[in-house]
């Protein structure tokens, strides 16, 4: 079976995080809490920040929830996959599968990416030029900028898949991850893949360096700006942007050591891509709520609606 490519590989073989059955059973009931404390944790947070109208009209929570959003189906693409190759002794990938697979990682994964950097700026406005803020951070503004970054990551993850459609497969087709990922796939071209590893250095590995420096130095310039400014309330914003620093810190990162450096492959590859498509998703919702006292206190009243719900039906 030839692919459009006139490849004769029709499908990939994944080696997954473990060739040992007792092993992977293990890892198998781990990753399934992981999956589900996922899925319950970032969608309790966009039902949150929709149902509570204070939160939802607030441009920090409004990029919060689109973040969680986000998290939500980054962990659909790759988690469930996975899980499933867990109790399967051939862990294949069709051709197609692959490049969808591709496909959805690097758009949720930029849009991701700009996101984050757009609630940097956020916050900037928000510490840096407090009195302006609700007129600079309009809802139609908010609006623009989230339908921005994910028209971007469109943009990027199309261009990733125009590069790997055009390599011809002619076989091996091991790819050693539990997923298909554009630094894994290539290097199985029939072809002197040169050149297509410093497009992927150009596109996604700067990509991730330069919005990771850009939110550095953004939030560099906040602390800088809390530290001369404000004596007091200095609680809370150092809270908000520690937890930002974090999540952006747990999401670049690997991102950076994957995509940054072609034509090697290290054993912690894979150490960095579970950080990626598992750890953070599940950490964001932690991250955000535990430190939160806005999102705890709309939780609460998210809780106590729904427990008035429950005893007005019973009644």
């Amino acid at each position: 079976m030839k692919n459009r490519n006139d490849s004769k590989v029709s499908e990939f073989v994944l080696l997954g995080l473990s060739s040992s059955w007792e092993m992977q059973l293990f890892i198998f009931l781990l990753f399934l809490m992981f999956y589900m404390a996922i899925v319950l944790g970032n969608l309790l947070i966009v039902v949150t920040v929709q149902a509570d109208a204070h939160l939802l009209q607030s441009p920090m929570y409004y990029f919060l929830g689109h973040l969680s959003f986000i998290d939500l189906c980054l962990s659909c693409v790759t988690v469930p996959k996975m899980l499933g190759d867990f109790l399967r002794q051939s862990k294949t990938i069709s051709f197609s599968g692959c490049l969808t697979q591709i496909y959805f990682l690097h758009f949720l994964g930029a849009s991701e990416m700009f996101l984050l950097t757009v609630m940097a700026y956020d916050r900037y406005v928000a510490i840096c030029n407090p009195l302006h803020y609700l007129t600079v951070m309009k809802r139609q503004l908010c609006l623009q900028l989230v339908f921005a970054c994910w028209c971007s990551g469109f943009i990027h993850s199309i261009t990733q898949v125009i590069l790997v459609i055009q390599l011809p497969f002619c076989g091996p087709n091991e790819l050693d991850n539990f997923y298909c990922d554009v630094p894994q796939v290539i290097k199985l071209a029939c072809m002197n893949n040169y050149v297509v590893e410093v497009l992927m250095v150009s596109n996604s590995g700067l990509l991730s360096l330069i919005c990771f420096l850009v939110l550095l130095f953004s939030y560099a310039v906040i602390l800088m700006t809390l530290r001369i400014r404000f004596h007091q309330a200095q609680s809370k914003v150092f809270s908000t942007c520690a937890s930002h620093l974090t999540v952006v810190s747990l999401i670049f990162v690997p991102c950076v050591f994957i995509y940054l450096r072609p034509f090697y492959s290290f054993s912690m590859d894979k150490v960095f891509s579970v950080f990626y498509t598992v750890i953070t998703p599940m950490l964001n919702p932690l991250i955000y709520t535990l430190r939160n006292a806005d999102m705890k206190t709309a939780m609460q009243k998210l809780r106590k609606k729904h427990v008035a719900f429950c005893c007005h039906v019973e009644g």
